[in-house]
């Protein structure tokens, strides 16, 4: 176990060397791609400007996503009332489906827990 925690400080040292000399080459180049979207002079107004923008423009979209969730619903009703023409391969998928649904909302059960099981006596 003791080897294990060496090769892993080993590995993270040398990470942190390559990030210590690549990075700041990684940060100039990304900030040079993106260029177009970096907002000069930044300052706090414009901040609060763009902010604004993101935030009314989330909430006019609001409108259009309703309506595609109601197209789906009632693509899921109609599929439900045709359920015996339903092929062995989308009744499988929609299982698996709501299998990653569950699984993913017990997971984060457990991490809002702090990562504890709760409930059970072993």
């Amino acid at each position: 176990m003791a080897s294990k925690l060496v090769q892993l400080q080993a590995k993270a040292c040398q990470a942190t060397s390559f990030v210590a000399k690549h990075g700041g080459t990684y940060y100039k180049q990304m900030i040079e791609k993106n260029k177009q979207f970096i907002q000069e002079p930044a300052t706090i107004e414009k901040c609060n400007e763009l902010s604004k923008q993101l935030f009314y423009t989330r909430l006019a979209s609001i409108p259009g996503r309703t309506e595609t969730f109601w197209k789906e619903v009632n693509h899921v009703k109609g599929i439900w009332k045709n359920r015996q023409d339903l092929k062995v391969e989308d009744a499988g998928i929609a299982a698996l489906f709501g299998l990653e649904v569950f699984c993913w909302f017990c997971a984060g059960e457990i991490v809002g827990r702090g990562f504890t099981f709760t409930g059970y006596n072993v």
